[in-house]
């Protein structure tokens, strides 16, 4: 399996994107669903809105979509609301670099802090994200699932 490229360029999501982050989001939390039992929170909203009013990146290899990217600025954080990668090509380093992005992303925009949150079933994401150098700050209880907020401070 090949790496993804540490300089292939990313690139702002657009309107003309809304379908590909759609179906490529659809695609890469499908089996979040199956852990969860139900319908995980980043397919539960509309992409036209989530497009407009956050930074959108994706990476692509080619004609074919094999990343998405979303990150809220908030006051005095960046949330990564999500990092998805397509299926076929989950394992070959293509989410690493997107939180490499997202990093860098808050650094460029001067934030100390980055903050994301998953579904409390979903243990192998939150050990990615521990692995990463997240921390787990709380959980919250939505009544039909449970999410585990997690931080990372920035130099």
């Amino acid at each position: 399996m090949s790496r993804v490229s540490a300089t292939a360029p990313l690139r702002r999501a657009g309107q003309a994107d809304v379908a590909a982050v759609n179906a490529l989001q659809h695609a890469a939390y499908a089996r979040n669903r199956t852990i969860l039992g139900l319908e995980p929170l980043p397919l539960t909203v509309d992409y036209a809105t989530i497009v407009t009013d956050y930074d959108g990146w994706l990476l692509e290899q080619g004609d074919a979509l094999e990343g998405v990217l979303i990150l809220e600025t908030r006051a005095d954080d960046l949330l990564i609301w999500s990092v998805a990668v397509a299926p076929e090509v989950q394992g070959r380093g293509i989410g690493n670099r997107l939180l490499k992005v997202a990093e860098a992303r808050a650094r460029e925009l001067g934030r100390r802090k980055m903050r994301l949150y998953t579904g409390e079933k979903l243990i192998g994401n939150i050990a990615w994200y521990e692995r990463h150098g997240f921390a787990r700050e709380r959980i919250e209880d939505l009544g039909d699932r449970r999410l585990v907020h997690m931080m990372k401070a920035l130099d």
